[in-house]
């Protein structure tokens, strides 16, 4: 295995992204592995979606080659797909689509049905990995984890207000 150091960064513009597969692929790195994204709407430059593709040489097994491109692709706008490039992509950029919103121009895995629904229920709506998704699970019903600091019947009440896990929604929303 080699070291995670090694591992050769390309940053690109969205534009660029279909490029960029294209030309790792020339530099022999055929083995897709693959690909997600990672929620940054937040961030104060370009808020969006970091997109992440790991690929692989194959041809070197005993010094493996690696190398990462990721993108960042402003909020509500679509990604180019690289089915085209890696036939492979096709289930990662569906979950991708599915899990965060983000649209694949071009998409093509063959079977001609376009982007759709790949691990989530009909019907289901929303993106549950954005930071913006509200888990509605932990809003009707009280969180299994260890009690707050003051809750146990072994320890005297502190006064410190209650804290909620990420992605946990005010007291106040969901059904009463």
């Amino acid at each position: 295995m080699s070291d995670p150091a090694s591992v050769q960064r390309r940053e690109v513009e969205p534009q660029d992204w279909v490029a960029a597969a294209e030309s790792a692929r020339a530099e022999g790195f055929t083995f897709f592995d693959w690909l997600t994204a990672v929620d940054q709407a937040d961030a104060t430059d370009v808020p969006g979606l970091d997109v992440v593709c790991h690929l692989l040489d194959p041809s070197t097994p005993t010094a493996l080659r690696r190398t990462m491109i990721r993108t960042r692709v402003p909020e509500g706008a679509p990604l180019a797909s690289i089915t085209g490039v890696f036939r492979g992509a096709a289930w990662h950029e569906r979950e991708t689509h599915e899990m965060f919103g983000l649209g694949f121009g071009g998409f093509d895995d063959g079977t001609g049905r376009g982007l759709r629904p790949l691990l989530l229920p009909d019907g289901f709506e929303g993106t549950p990995l954005r930071k913006s998704f509200v888990l509605a699970a932990r809003a009707s019903k009280q969180w299994p984890g260890a009690k707050e600091p003051g809750e146990s019947e072994h320890s005297k009440p502190t006064g410190r207000r209650r804290v909620s896990a990420p992605g946990v929604p005010d007291p106040e929303w969901g059904p009463r």
